[in-house]
């Protein structure tokens, strides 16, 4: 099982890290007290796997003691279970206009003279915690998908491809694009099945019509080049921070062409490790 405390100064993004850690599988807790996050971790660890990956979100909100915090942080990693500690930190100044922006309140600033005093209070206040820290993170410059890129780059795993879905869909060029695309591929130059008199009322996914498609070198030629130019881009959209990406293959009526160039990409992808999914828009569409 593995337990990430998320901590760090009000306004320097813990909300969103969490956002970004519960995309990436971790089961968030938000504001739980130091007293209630050891029972919450052996009732984790007698779960069946419900909750291997939890994220709890501590702050200087439920900072009773920090005595009793870090007792409870050496018990954690005493246990059978992998537990590290994340902690978000700000320029005051970046603290300040965010907190300027939003119109939110700062937790302490009943008690201070002023939000720079009540962030200078807090600054003071959350070291000790910063100081037990596995890493920390300055969000001052980080846009949010530089946010992102890091929880990913620090706490992602291998299989999840920085936790993006590619969509791949099949569409006929008569019946209009896919609102949704990202990328759009025009695969009308293959040689086209419609016109053999067989394959014709058969779709790309039928084997006749497939092998037909694929059997000519242009196809092949511009499988290639789109591999190598997916191979590219996928990692890149990942670590912008995009976490769908839909990918259109369109051909004239979207019943030969696209649906077999669409079903051999998405089986590339899938090889690369990405989740994707398969979808065909028009295919039910009459010929």
């Amino acid at each position: 099982m593995e337990i990430l405390i998320i901590s760090g100064l009000s306004g320097a993004g813990k909300s969103k890290a969490a956002s970004f850690l519960e995309d990436m599988g971790f089961y968030i807790v938000d504001n739980m007290p130091a007293a209630m996050i050891l029972k919450f971790a052996e009732f984790c660890t007698v779960s069946n796997g419900r909750y291997d990956r939890v994220a709890l979100v501590y702050d200087v909100r439920t900072a009773n003691s920090f005595a009793e915090f870090f007792e409870v942080l050496d018990k954690l990693k005493a246990m059978d279970c992998r537990c590290r500690m994340l902690f978000l930190e700000a320029s005051p100044e970046t603290i300040i206009k965010r907190y300027k922006e939003t119109r939110r309140r700062h937790p302490l600033r009943d008690g201070a003279d002023s939000l720079e005093e009540a962030v200078r209070q807090e600054r003071a206040l959350m070291q000790p915690v910063k100081d037990r820290a596995d890493y920390v993170v300055d969000t001052s410059r980080l846009s949010t998908a530089q946010l992102r890129g890091e929880l990913l780059h620090l706490f992602g795993t291998g299989g999840e491809k920085a936790g993006m879905t590619v969509n791949v869909t099949s569409f006929g060029f008569k019946y209009g694009l896919p609102m949704e695309a990202d990328l759009v591929l025009d695969v009308r130059f293959l040689p086209n099945p419609y016109y053999i008199e067989t394959l014709r009322p058969k779709t790309g996914l039928d084997r006749d019509v497939y092998e037909y498609v694929f059997k000519f070198q242009q196809t092949q030629d511009f499988m290639k080049r789109l591999e190598d130019l997916l191979t590219f881009v996928l990692p890149l959209y990942a670590e912008e921070g995009k976490t769908s990406l839909t990918i259109a293959v369109g051909c004239t009526g979207g019943h030969h062409r696209s649906v077999a160039v669409t079903h051999a990409l998405t089986e590339f992808i899938h090889q690369q490790g990405y989740p994707v999914t398969e979808n065909h828009r028009d295919m039910a569409r009459g010929v």
